[in-house]
């Protein structure tokens, strides 16, 4: 059983496929499952051992594509921090979604708008490097538009 358990644990320069197993601690002590298991037990854990921790190589196809699939279902909250402008928004002048980076750097006016003032901040999360942008850009194109609360981030 030891040998077994060896062969599961976390190898960071391997590339792993949904039916690879992978031996992770939990409270309950350590646990082995495949992959796709893991997908489906703790999305938002494994995201980060891919994303943040960068532990974990996988197969994009085979598991990150799904992976992100689940995450959006399983903690939204985490799946939009993580999307951030990659998010893909109803936003005003088009006919299908389109990804949030795209009027927030070709509109920045129009996204602070829709995004601020039209309450859609719920839909995009924006890092505060990106807030410090948006604001600094509506500033200086249109001055009288920007909220005092914002203009106190620049300040």
């Amino acid at each position: 059983m030891l040998s077994e358990v060896q062969s599961a644990a976390l190898d960071p320069s391997k590339v792993y496929y949904s039916m690879d197993e992978l031996t992770l601690d939990t409270e309950e002590g350590p646990v082995t499952l495949k992959m796709g298991v893991w997908l489906n037990v703790d999305p938002v854990r494994i995201h980060k051992m891919i994303v943040r921790d960068k532990v974990l190589q996988v197969d994009t196809f085979e598991v990150l594509n799904p992976l992100v699939s689940k995450l959006r279902r399983a903690d939204p909250e985490y799946y939009k921090r993580f999307m951030g402008l990659k998010m893909v928004i109803d936003y005003p002048g088009y006919t299908n979604g389109i990804v949030a980076k795209i009027p927030f750097e070709n509109d920045p006016v129009g996204f602070y708008k829709w995004w601020r003032k039209g309450k859609h901040e719920d839909k995009v999360h924006l890092s505060p490097a990106n807030r410090f942008i948006l604001f600094q850009k509506v500033a200086m194109m249109e001055p009288k538009m920007i909220l005092k609360k914002d203009l106190e981030i620049l300040k």
